[in-house]
């Protein structure tokens, strides 16, 4: 049985370790009000722009439409783009990204393709580098938070078009973490090259637009936006999803502290106790003897 010292010391290392996580949660908490309001405010935005594309898509020539909307005709060499955190204490925000990247990779090579990697934060990129760590491209790191911009958005959907226009892969593919709720994070694959269309609603099927210049010529323009609002948008995305996962999984750690402190002081108690008969017993003894 551990004397009451070690019980003492180890009730306050606790306790010490809650305040801690405690305060962990409170600025999660804070700061995830701010990346769930700019993730939600920017899918009008990013829907909208696929609503354009869409109807654009709808009326482009296929023979002449840019390679960002309709491919280069082949599918050999797979990009992933792969969103996770730079800090971990998330719960399995991390651990889950990184999961499917190892499903999606194992089904695309099992279907003879090549897969590269371009790697969005540092967890997941410490995590697959020992396996995959030749197929990545590129890493990036402090582009997510409550301070996601869209230059940096820009400046990695640059990246990605430049590697499909030199040949580098056929096909990209973004994994990352949707924003549901604080306790819900939907783990979300968005082909981004070539890029997704999703059918026309009725509302726009009904309205006939005409579009000056062309439709080819806006797509050419309009794609590599579309694909750096895709990005962004994922980025706030992702960036709220693991505030919302830190903030539970903080949460969590600061109730299962409070229980251990409630076990031990038990612990310390009985033992304490224990102590004081034991030393009665003996001092009645001893007077019994006498």
């Amino acid at each position: 049985m551990a004397n009451l010292k070690d019980l003492k010391t180890r009730i306050n290392s606790v306790k010490s370790t809650q305040k801690i996580t405690a305060a962990m949660k409170m600025v999660a908490a804070a700061k995830l009000r701010r990346a769930q309001e700019a993730a939600e405010s920017g899918r009008p935005y990013a829907d909208r722009m696929r609503r354009v594309t869409a109807n654009l898509a709808a009326k482009a020539n296929v023979n002449s439409a840019p390679a960002l909307l309709v491919g280069n005709g082949k599918t050999a060499i797979h990009l992933l783009v792969v969103l996770s955190a730079d800090r971990g204490l998330c719960g399995g925000f991390n651990g889950s990204i990184t999961r499917q990247t190892r499903t999606e990779i194992t089904r695309l090579q099992d279907e003879g393709k090549t897969v590269k990697l371009l790697m969005v934060g540092r967890k997941s990129a410490d995590a697959l580098r020992r396996e995959y760590g030749k197929q990545f491209i590129d890493s990036f790191e402090g582009v997510q938070g409550t301070s996601v911009s869209f230059s940096d958005a820009a400046s990695l959907g640059d990246t990605i078009r430049t590697g499909f226009e030199a040949g580098d892969y056929d096909v990209c593919t973004m994994i990352y973490n949707k924003f549901v709720n604080a306790i819900t994070q939907e783990i979300t694959l968005t082909q981004l090259i070539p890029a997704e269309i999703n059918p026309l609603d009725d509302s726009d099927v009904s309205i006939n637009y005409e579009y000056e210049p062309q439709e080819d010529e806006l797509l050419d323009s309009l794609l590599p936006r579309i694909l750096s609002t895709q990005l962004y948008s994922a980025l706030l995305e992702s960036s709220a999803a693991e505030l919302a996962a830190r903030m539970t999984a903080m949460d969590n750690a600061t109730r299962n502290a409070g229980d251990l402190i409630d076990r031990l002081t038990l612990v310390y108690n009985r033992t304490r106790q224990a102590a004081i008969t034991s030393e009665l017993i003996e001092i009645i003894s001893g007077a019994e003897a006498v």
